[in-house]
């Protein structure tokens, strides 16, 4: 019955994560909160990439169309110079450049947030200030398309992205407040947010996948592990493309709402 009610926990806690990792209230603050709850202590990293995984494999399923026009365009134009190509090859340079601060601040902080900010009371104060920076962009409408996005912008959404690997700090949700806020439209901000989740994952999963190999609690949780891991890609790809209707109806108020509530619940009780 223990072992039973063990793989329902990581059921629980890959089906939140990937259903929160689309949708501007928090993965990580979500699994600090329902760690606690349940008493689990999940030791190393393995658990978190591999969960992160699954989110990646449903993004990538929904924005394969795009993905696969940038690299053929970005490819077409380094080779032949095509000016038709080029829109694309720059989104495809902005998205680099918006990695480059992520990538810089998590190899610089990763110990102090995992060690020391990766607890309920910091979650539910990050969660307020999610909640308030969305709320701050319910009603923009933006001019800003693919074309239109600068250097600057990239970077302004990337330093948005490292902040966010605080819990409580949405990733999707600083990065498209921060998009929005530099003029771009909702649909530009969307796809470039998740799009610039792609290489960020990526390059997390690669990089721990030694540490996955050499985590010696993995063997005894590989099963709670597969059941979290498939439960979060298939939270994730019905999340998303619920949240692209949402963004579309321009309803992020509703998820300001919903961070102002469990921050405060998570203050008060937790």
């Amino acid at each position: 019955m223990t072992e039973l009610w063990t793989l329902i926990k990581y059921l629980i806690l890959g089906l939140f994560q990937g259903f929160t990792e689309p949708i501007p209230i928090s993965s990580s603050g979500h699994i600090v909160i329902l760690k606690n709850l349940f008493d689990l202590e999940i030791k190393g990293l393995s658990f978190e990439i591999l969960v992160n995984f699954g989110s990646l494999i449903a993004v990538l399923l929904i924005f394969r169309h795009d993905i696969i026009r940038l690299v053929k365009n970005g490819v077409i134009y380094i080779t032949k110079r095509d000016e038709k190509a080029k829109g694309d090859f720059q989104f495809i340079l902005f998205l680099i450049i918006a990695t480059i601060p992520t990538g810089i601040l998590g190899l610089l902080f990763e110990d102090i947030i995992s060690e020391t900010l990766s607890k309920p009371i910091v979650v539910g104060y990050t969660l307020l200030l999610t909640g308030a920076a969305l709320w701050v962009i319910r009603n923009l409408r933006g001019r800003k398309n693919d074309g239109d996005i600068r250097v600057k912008d990239a970077l302004i959404v990337g330093f948005a992205q490292a902040v966010a690997l605080v819990p409580g700090i949405s990733r999707s949700g600083a990065t498209i407040v921060a998009a929005m806020l530099v003029g771009m439209k909702q649909e530009t901000a969307l796809r470039f947010s998740f799009l610039l989740y792609i290489p960020v994952s990526l390059g997390i999963t690669m990089l721990s996948f030694t540490d996955i190999i050499t985590d010696p609690n993995f063997d005894a949780m590989a099963i709670p592990y597969l059941i979290a891991f498939m439960a979060s890609i298939v939270a994730s790809f019905y999340a998303l493309k619920w949240f692209i209707n949402v963004m579309a109806k321009g309803n992020l108020k509703y998820f300001a709402f919903y961070c102002f509530i469990v921050g405060i619940l998570v203050i008060l009780f937790i």
